[in-house]
């Protein structure tokens, strides 16, 4: 199996898992080219995917999913990738949106909330899960173009305090499954407040009245995930569809075992899977073409020696990165604190991005002018893998950071809201949530 390649000790019940991923491969593989070239996320992909069971693949047995966890999804995000990045990415954030369930669980188990608190935060927790279980795609909004000199993501969108519910005011700038997903997942600061203390999660039915698409994005990335954005104009929100406990939010943060939502290397993974296959595919080539005067395969010239060996050790580079942060995230008990696990990833992510797209770069070079189509793999591939070296942060920023949790033993916070006034950029910041873009 193609996820094996990546997870190459897994259990019984992960190969299990994983053979379901592995059902859906040829589908995706067999529209990538035209999702990509149409800028269209493939509407069969949601039946395919719900009916393999898969948008519950990390929701616990319990609530009606697979069972998976970290490892499961590392797996099917890097086969995904081999075969239509555009929709593992996508894949990637609904399965983010697990961690406002499981999170806030793990909270309520850890005895962080009040009495009163306990039935509002564990229904909407396991509302998360079971929609999960249940196949219900879920978009994960949180990233606004509002910026902070001290966080990476700003939250400016507003909840403000209804009878029967809320009314939400606003607009997100990127997220996967824009039209596609059933509900947006959403985030935004509760009136009144100006700290992540006020930082609110909620259920957007993809059709309420006052949410609307932005324009096309036409990005220098994945074209087929969806990735428009929403806004939010005077959108009302029942009470029971929302997550509006102050302080919620800051409590789930604290609960995961690195990032905030404890899953960020399996993005990593998608753009391995997409730097796997454009190995494959130039390995393959240059060995079955020959040279019409010797008889050689292209492969066996000094250059593409020389390019093939800088390939295999950048894809290496990425997949020793990979492996460790899964490591240390998973393993039981854990052998790290979580700062170091933080520390980590800061550092890995940037590291494997930057591997995976030079490994595009080679094989764009091997391939030679014939190769060098929107239309190829490793043409595309590059333009899918530059998107790695920005989402979320780009590599320079994780080593200043890391060099500054180094030096000053703080790391660099991500989560802030957007001050009332918008004179001023020094909101209180959330630690670590690195869910959505």
């Amino acid at each position: 199996m193609i996820g094996a390649r990546l997870v190459e000790d897994m259990t019984d019940a992960e190969q299990a898992r994983a053979q379901r991923v592995e059902s859906v491969l040829p589908a995706l593989r067999a529209a990538a080219e035209e999702a990509d070239r149409t800028a269209t996320f493939p509407a069969s992909h949601v039946p395919l995917l719900r009916e393999a069971g898969l948008l519950g693949l990390v929701v616990p047995e319990k609530f009606g999913g697979l069972g998976g966890g970290l490892r499961d999804l590392a797996a099917a995000t890097f086969a995904m990738g081999t075969a239509c990045p555009s929709t593992a990415l996508a894949y990637f954030f609904h399965n983010t949106s697990a961690s406002r369930g499981l999170l806030p669980l793990e909270a309520l188990e850890a005895g962080l909330f009040a009495a009163e608190e306990v039935p509002v935060v564990r229904a909407f927790a396991e509302k998360v899960l079971t929609r999960m279980a249940d196949g219900v795609w879920l978009a994960n909004f949180a990233s606004e173009s509002v910026k902070t000199a001290k966080a990476n993501i700003t939250i400016a969108s507003t909840a403000r305090k209804v009878d029967g519910g809320w009314i939400l005011q606003g607009e997100k700038s990127f997220g996967c499954a824009t039209g596609v997903a059933d509900y947006y997942l959403t985030s935004a600061k509760i009136e009144g407040y100006d700290t992540a203390e006020g930082l609110a999660t909620f259920f957007v039915p993809r059709d309420a009245p006052g949410v609307s698409t932005r324009a096309p994005w036409d990005g220098l990335g994945m074209r087929a995930t969806a990735n428009n954005g929403i806004r939010l104009d005077e959108v009302f929100i029942a009470a029971d569809e929302a997550l509006a406990v102050p302080g919620a939010f800051t409590k789930m943060l604290t609960m995961s075992r690195g990032s905030f939502v404890g899953n960020q290397l399996a993005i990593a993974a998608v753009y391995t899977g997409c730097a796997q296959r454009v190995y494959d595919e130039t390995l393959a080539a240059t060995t079955r073409k020959t040279f019409a005067d010797t008889g050689e395969p292209i492969a066996s010239s000094p250059v593409h020696q020389v390019l093939l060996g800088e390939m295999t050790r950048q894809l290496e580079t990425a997949y020793l990165w990979l492996r460790y942060q899964l490591s240390i995230e998973t393993v039981e008990p854990p052998i790290k604190p979580k700062q170091e696990v933080f520390t980590q990833w800061r550092l890995g992510k940037g590291a494997v991005t930057e591997a995976c797209f030079q490994v595009a770069l080679g094989g764009l070079k091997a391939g030679g002018t014939s190769a060098a189509s929107m239309s190829g793999v490793a043409g595309r591939a590059l333009r899918d893998l530059a998107m790695g070296l920005v989402m979320t942060f780009p590599a320079e920023r994780g080593m200043l950071e890391v060099a500054r949790i180094i030096t000053d033993a703080k790391a660099n916070e991500l989560f802030a809201t957007a001050p009332v006034d918008g004179s001023r950029a020094d909101g209180q910041t959330a630690a670590s949530l690195e869910g959505a873009r």
